[in-house]
């Protein structure tokens, strides 16, 4: 199969394309530290081509899920430290997901703090899970311009502390309604100046940021992820594509190792063809993710329209997810009751292949 074929990505060498998406597991513990059951956890899976690891924030006070990793103290980079040591002893390779929650913040998360964004717009339809129980997201402060080099060197601080846990490489989050894709689409950034209104300008931060990362890594080691079309977090953009077409520009002419491109909606209210233009303008390696069967994966991976695929949820439920598809045996069905709480259920008990 080409799925479980080897792959150059930049400077890391696969043993097949069939990577691990980056999920919020909510395992940390209340200082944001990793733990020895996220080293297990990660370890279990360390057949994926490439692990890639979940969004983890780079900057104290912007915590969006109460229990989820950061990589701006050295506590935790000790922590993340043991779960680069434990994938690197079963064969794998790790990149850390850089990340800012932006308006998806909340106080309560966060000492009483206002959430930053680019523009004063909360997320709507949705509530938050706090200490208290969920409640609604709270109308953001927009940043001022002179506030925005802060965050970018924020990014970098955590490309460095990246490096020093261990990882192998990093993966700057512009995905999902978070910090980064907040300032690039066009629903959620509303401000004038150099970071609003054209693409361009709306896509600075993002490139910004990128290029931070570079200068710690190098372009070999870093990869950017994308959801033009995905409305969660309530976002949209009115024109999907120009803004994939422009940032595969912008990736490319950078020579990054690869852009990770997440294909659809998760609540399917935006429809259109992003992969396209991204395999058109990005002429590095394209990881593609949501809803792919290993099949369709194989499929669009033979017909040349993407190079590999990170597999989420049934990389959760199936540590020895390349195996499986390999053997063509059944796969363990995920518990989402489980994604989110404490503890080794649904986490590091999905069983293996007899």
């Amino acid at each position: 199969m080409k799925l479980l074929s080897a792959l150059t990505v930049g400077a890391f060498q696969l043993k097949n394309r069939v990577l691990m998406a980056p999920l919020t597991r909510c395992r940390a513990d209340a200082d944001h530290n990793p733990t020895p059951l996220m080293a297990e956890y990660y370890a279990q899976r360390a057949s994926a081509g490439l692990i890639i690891a979940e969004a983890t924030m780079v900057m104290e006070g912007n915590s969006s899920f109460w229990m989820e990793p950061g990589i701006y103290s050295d506590a935790q980079v000790k922590g993340w430290k043991v779960v680069t040591d434990a994938v690197h002893a079963k064969g794998g390779q790790i990149v850390l997901q850089l990340w800012h929650g932006g308006r998806a913040c909340h106080p309560l998360l966060n000492g009483g703090a206002q959430p930053v964004a680019p523009s004063a717009i909360p997320i709507t339809g949705d509530e938050v899970h706090t200490p208290e129980g969920k409640k609604p997201y709270v109308t953001p402060r927009e940043l001022r311009d002179d506030e925005i080099p802060g965050i970018v060197a924020g990014f970098k601080k955590a490309a460095e502390n990246a490096k020093a846990a261990g990882f192998d490489g990093v993966e700057v989050h512009g995905a999902n309604g978070y910090l980064l894709d907040e300032f690039l689409r066009d629903g959620a950034n509303k401000r004038s100046g150099p970071y609003g209104g054209s693409i361009e300008n709306r896509a600075r931060l993002m490139l910004e940021v990128l290029d931070a990362a570079i200068s710690v890594w190098g372009a070999d080691r870093v990869g950017l992820r994308i959801s033009p079309l995905n409305s969660y977090n309530s976002m949209i953009d009115s024109d999907p594509v120009a803004i994939t077409t422009y940032i595969a520009q912008q990736c490319s002419t950078r020579g990054i190792a690869y852009l990770h491109v997440m294909r659809s909606d998760f609540f399917q209210a935006q429809q259109g063809d992003v992969l396209t233009p991204a395999r058109q303008h990005f002429k590095g390696v394209l990881i593609t993710n949501m809803g792919y069967t290993a099949d369709e994966a194989e499929q669009a991976i033979s017909e040349g329209k993407l190079d590999a695929v990170a597999f989420g949820t049934s990389f959760l439920a199936n540590p020895d997810l390349p195996a499986r598809i390999a053997a063509k045996v059944p796969l363990n069905a995920p518990n989402p009751a489980k994604f989110y709480s404490p503890g080794p259920e649904g986490y590091t008990d999905y069983p293996a292949m007899s």
